[in-house]
């Protein structure tokens, strides 16, 4: 197994994981690292072949996660599958179409997506829609086969709404891959699932490494506290968000604590995003996919109606009215871009005014550069300004800290854990932290922990498991098999997965059916009966034999002789001149008719078979060629005579009549014709419209001996034809005076 970071190794952002094994090529995640613009934000896609891609698994929406989605659909050669939750799937299309008109709007183009320097635009609107059409949506608890041993279903990750862990199963091997997750419940959302399998191979996020989160009452209080104390002063709190994500878990946090302290009900909250809106229904659509306390609340009302915080669809910040104290949720939340930024660049130098950033900061952005706490920042227009409002964090990323991270890897026990999604120092931390916990573990009992940079290939060697499950009747016993005892049945292999049935179980537990293929060959056979009697007797034991009269050619009998318990058997009498071979295909049987379609044609040929059917001479001696009448002269002229031509063309005639049951001859000096009329061809459609074949042999013995014989034979079946002008030319050879 092949796993190579394409992203997010030793770093947060553009996540994006290449998976190879048995023959299967697997994308996990596509994200773009918000610190970095354009092209250079992209996972590093010129190590993978886009078109060997098999599927693509996106585990939630975020754009360190998804936002480079369209890019690699459309404009790379990817012909494979893509596969997220509904939610995602809903939310994604939002934030894209965002995110594409920051991005052109920072290009300084429209917001259509067309900017001056279309080069560094990673995708269109249309792109984005056509990538959105392409995508296949999977449940929770839903497995998806895909072939090739490829099958994985998607487990609640607690994150973010819809967000998703991948259980994949390759070629009986499995790999957890977590993607973003959380192990506690908030407002709305339901801790991640913990597998009921241990996996082969752990794929998890290290993003805190070894930090260890405050209690979440202490962060809430944390949170309100700072938030009120900016606005009682009258000046204006900054909260950089993500549109979709935490912002929903702050908002429902900062209406609660508005609705029980009415001195501040005076003091609006704005939720700066032209996606408030529709990003609400969003939730509202999937409030089942939340905890429980969610779902009581859509039995009374829409727990999203926001009491004390109001949207605002459009805002220019130019003109927007700040006067006095007020609290801002605006995208994106590490303020490279957008009305997070302009309202930042705005307020930074008033010392009454604040910024809190509520969320994991990722390295090279605006957001966790102020964490430092620096003395001056940069705006977006290029200017040097004083930084004088507060700065202060409080973590409410679903991330997992140190502990829920430990004891999940604790429960889920895999063999192999891979760190992805983290700051290298952090990630290093955590590697150390988990080695010396396992360190009280025997050695060959300790999980290997790797921490891949970006690009670096991870191998992992596995044996393949030769294992079957036994199925069906086979598995019905009442006393469980000795070791050591055979069970016998069908052993069916399907994508690394095998299992042994019983050939009546096998439609039952497979797609496949028991059947059988009879085979039926034709064999020339022109010997008689007890030829073949014999030559089978000498070959095979237990050869059993019955006999059907008046059920062959003109009325003559059928002999059937049976082999091995009746597998082969050999019909003669069907069909004038042919032995018919039967059985059922099967290793035994096929060696069998084999062996006895090589024994028949052997049999025609053996001296064995030429005693069985040879016949007296019938043939009449001409009157008045006694040896006594004739001188010696006359006598010897007779001999040689009867020696030469005529004796061979008299063989030609026996040899064919004995093939063939209608031949008639006509001799004219060193001449012969012979006329053949048989049922049997050796070719389809050779027979005529009577059902029988005629073929016309001319013989002539030329040459100053008369020993050369010059044969033409006239027949539609050329096959019979060939067969007959060679027999014919060897008897010719073979009559021939032997030469002094």
């Amino acid at each position: 197994m092949s796993i190579t970071p394409l992203g997010s190794g030793q770093e947060v952002g553009r996540s994006c994981h290449l998976l190879e094994f048995r023959g299967m090529t697997i994308l996990l995640d596509c994200g773009i690292h918000p610190g970095y613009d354009g092209l250079n934000g992209l996972p590093f896609f010129d190590n993978v072949e886009p078109e060997n891609v098999d599927v693509l698994l996106i585990t939630h929406f975020h754009l360190d996660h998804a936002a480079s989605l369209p890019y690699f659909t459309e404009r790379t050669g990817f012909r494979g599958r893509i596969f997220m939750t509904h939610p995602t799937k809903a939310v994604i299309r939002l934030l894209l179409v965002d995110y594409v008109r920051l991005m052109s709007i920072k290009k300084g183009g429209t917001p259509g997506g067309d900017s001056a320097d279309s080069s560094d635009v990673l995708y269109t609107e249309a792109e984005l829609q056509a990538c959105v059409d392409k995508v296949e949506l999977i449940d929770y608890h839903q497995t998806v086969s895909v072939g090739r041993g490829l099958k994985f279903h998607a487990l609640n990750a607690g994150h973010v709404l819809g967000a998703a862990m991948f259980l994949l199963e390759i070629g009986g091997r499995t790999l957890l891959y977590t993607g973003d997750y959380s192990m506690e419940d908030d407002r709305h959302l339901m801790a991640a699932e913990v597998p009921s399998v241990k996996p082969d191979v752990l794929m998890v996020e290290s993003t805190y490494g070894v930090q260890v989160h405050a209690s979440r009452a202490e962060r809430e209080a944390r949170f309100t506290s700072t938030i009120e104390r900016v606005v009682t002063r009258g000046g204006r709190c900054l909260i950089p968000v993500f549109a979709l994500g935490r912002a929903q878990e702050l908002l429902l946090i900062l209406d609660e604590y508005w609705q029980a302290n009415p001195h501040l009900q005076n003091i609006p909250i704005w939720y700066a995003s032209k996606l408030a809106s529709r990003a609400l229904r969003v939730y509202q659509t999937y409030a089942n996919m939340m905890n429980a306390r969610i779902r009581a609340q859509m039995d009374l009302g829409n727990p999203f109606a926001f009491k004390f915080i109001r949207n605002l669809k459009s805002i220019d910040v130019n003109s927007f009215d700040d006067r006095g104290p007020a609290v801002v949720f605006a995208s994106p939340g590490m303020l490279q871009s957008g009305v997070s930024r302009q309202l930042f660049d705005r307020w930074a130098t008033d010392p009454k005014n604040g910024v809190l950033i509520a969320g994991y900061a990722v390295e090279n952005t605006l957001a966790k550069e102020i964490m430092n706490q620096p003395k001056e920042v940069v705006t977006l227009e290029g200017r040097r300004q004083p930084l004088n409002a507060l700065v202060d964090y409080v973590s409410f990323s679903a991330h997992v800290d140190f502990m829920q991270n430990r004891n999940f890897i604790g429960r889920v026990d895999p063999k192999h854990i891979i760190l992805v999604h983290g700051q290298k120092d952090e990630m290093g931390r955590l590697k150390s932290a988990l080695m010396l916990q396992y360190r009280q573990l025997p050695e060959n009992k300790r999980p290997t922990i790797t921490m891949p940079p970006n690009l670096q290939e991870v191998k992992l060697k596995f044996t393949r498991r030769r294992s079957a499950k036994v199925m069906g009747s086979l598995a019905d016993r009442e006393v469980d098999p000795a070791e050591g005892e055979d069970v016998g049945g069908i052993l069916v292999t399907q994508n690394f997965s095998s299992k042994i049935v019983s050939p009546e179980d096998l439609s039952t537990y497979t797609q496949l059916r028991v059947g059988s293929v009879s085979s039926k060959l034709h064999v020339p056979f022109s010997g008689k009966v007890d030829t073949m009697r014999l030559f089978l007797n000498e070959m095979f034991s237990g050869v059993t034999e019955t006999m059907e009269e008046g059920v062959g050619v003109d009325g003559a009998a059928v002999t059937t002789f049976g082999l091995h318990e009746g597998q082969v058997t050999v019909a003669a009498g069907k069909t004038r001149g042919v032995a018919t071979v039967s059985w059922d295909a099967s290793p035994a049987g096929d060696i069998l008719a084999d062996a006895v379609v090589a024994l028949l044609m052997h049999a025609q040929s053996s001296a064995a078979s030429i005693r069985l059917t040879s016949q007296p001479c019938g043939h009449r001696r001409r009157p008045g060629l006694e040896d006594g009448d004739a001188s010696p002269a006359s006598k010897k002229r007779r001999e040689g005579s009867v020696s030469g031509t005529e004796e061979r063309l008299r063989l030609i005639y026996v040899t064919l009549k004995e093939q063939f049951e209608s031949v008639e001859a006509t001799y004219e000096g060193e001449k012969g014709s012979f006329e053949i009329k048989t049922d049997t061809g050796l070719e389809s459609g050779s027979l005529g419209d009577d059902g029988f074949l005629t073929c016309t042999v001319n013989v002539e013995f030329e040459g100053s001996d008369g020993n050369e014989a010059k044969v033409i034979v006239e027949c539609t079946d050329g096959k019979l034809a060939s067969n007959i002008q060679d027999c014919i030319r060897n008897i010719a050879i073979a009559a021939a005076p032997v030469k002094s």
